[in-house]
């Protein structure tokens, strides 16, 4: 396998990679802290509703360990193209 093409297949897998993660952010910052708030605050999580909890620290959270999945992913993918140190 050339170089130009594990590059292609590298930086594609990453895209892809980068398009699931951050759509699981966008569906847990806007889709439970405003589309689905109503739904969610018939739920209580530590004595607030679960919907008031996405909008203010719930999505926060989630992104951060959206950040360290991304790094467990590209660690992987580097080592699998070949792109590690």
């Amino acid at each position: 396998m050339s170089r130009d093409s594990k590059a292609k297949g590298y930086w594609k897998k990453n895209l892809q990679y980068l398009s699931i993660l951050l759509g699981i952010w966008f569906l847990v910052s806007y889709g439970f802290g405003i589309l689905f708030k109503e739904t969610l605050d018939t739920i209580s999580l530590g004595g607030f509703k679960l919907g008031f909890w996405f909008a203010q620290q719930g999505s926060i959270y989630v992104f951060v360990v959206l950040i360290f999945i991304y790094v467990i992913l590209m660690n992987r993918l580097d080592k699998k193209y070949g792109f590690d140190e």
